[in-house]
């Protein structure tokens, strides 16, 4: 367990801004999670568990108290296959696209679509992570993890998470905090997808003559769709995306949209990104922060000084979209700090 004092979040999260962290401990096996909880108890301060920090925004305050930074490492088979399914661990602080490299690479499918999202193994279940039609909750089975409250390690079945659309027990609630998420597992099976796909990826498959989807077939080609679009939050400054979708609720609201000529997708989802570039926004610079002109749903960080200029950005890019289409748009990234 390594312990460093006054670091910058700004060098730990990747879109690179916010004060200082009091403390900064990175865990590196189980026996290290109740050590450094017990740590910050005998400080008297909080706790803020972080992966890759590609989902978090720091606050020109800091935080006054203890970042655990999730390095905890492995995966491999939990169970033997069995009519074709199997099902996969992986620990807390593997990277998501490793793990999900290893399933295709057996041959399996239920996570192929997550590649190349930025961030850890436990920040998946935290956000219910997904993309290009698959999320996490549909093929995890639980979680192990550090509870707090009992001081002691439990699992956690999936139907405990309270799961849906970038939500979970792990960050709304009153849950909130009391879990450090340490192994998750997952169950996928032999197979394919089927078409459609989402429409970029449909798109990709059809420029490219490929009417083969296996696991392998179809990560290849969801890497090559994101690396187009989305940059590397470890080579430029950015959280990946940063606008949630805006989901209808009612018949009336999806008859709508469409008569208004905006996209609504299966579940009543408007892509955020689509009003983003519709509002006119698509490589625009708001203080120091770009809307990526490749995907709007990206905000980069070219020369925002703090918070503050990130806030403002956020705040016009918001209300542009609500003149223009009537919609609000939520942000997906949390925030660290003051």
């Amino acid at each position: 367990m390594k312990i460093e004092e006054n670091i910058p979040i700004a060098k730990i999260t990747t879109m690179r801004l916010g004060g200082n962290a009091r403390y900064v401990i990175t865990i590196e096996n189980e026996e290290d999670v109740a050590e450094a909880y017990n740590f910050a108890e005998e400080k008297k301060l909080p706790v803020y568990v972080l992966g890759c920090g590609s989902n978090i925004i720091g606050r020109d305050g800091g935080f006054d108290g203890v970042i655990l930074i999730n390095k905890i490492k492995g995966m491999g088979e939990h169970t033997k296959e069995d009519e074709g399914a199997i099902q996969l661990y992986a620990y807390s602080g593997e990277l998501l696209d490793d793990f999900v490299c290893y399933s295709t690479k057996l041959g399996y499918s239920g996570i192929e679509a997550l590649s190349a999202v930025p961030g850890t193994v436990g920040a998946a279940p935290v956000q219910n992570v997904g993309a290009y039609g698959q999320d996490i909750s549909q093929t995890l089975v639980s979680v192990r993890a550090y509870d707090t409250k009992k001081k002691e390690f439990v699992e956690l079945e999936k139907d405990e998470l309270d799961l849906s659309y970038r939500h979970s027990i792990f960050n709304s609630g009153k849950e909130i905090g009391r879990y450090f998420i340490t192994r998750i597992i997952v169950e996928v099976k032999r197979g394919e997808l089927q078409p459609p796909f989402y429409n970029s990826l449909q798109k990709y498959l059809d420029e490219h003559d490929i009417h083969e989807y296996s696991p392998e077939t179809i990560r290849k080609a969801v890497r090559a769709v994101r690396e187009a679009k989305l940059p590397d939050p470890e080579e430029i400054a950015s959280s990946g995306s940063f606008f949630k979708n805006v989901y209808l609720k009612t018949d009336k609201e999806i008859k709508a949209a469409e008569a208004a000529g905006i996209p609504v997708w299966d579940g009543g989802k408007i892509p955020s990104g689509w009003l983003i570039e519709n509002a006119g926004l698509k490589g625009q610079v708001f203080h120091g922060m770009r809307v990526s002109d490749k995907a709007s749903l990206v905000l980069i960080n070219e020369s925002a000084r703090n918070y503050a200029d990130l806030d403002a950005a956020r705040n016009e890019i918001i209300e542009r979209v609500r003149e223009k289409f009537g919609y609000t748009l939520e942000q997906e990234p949390m925030e660290l700090g003051k």
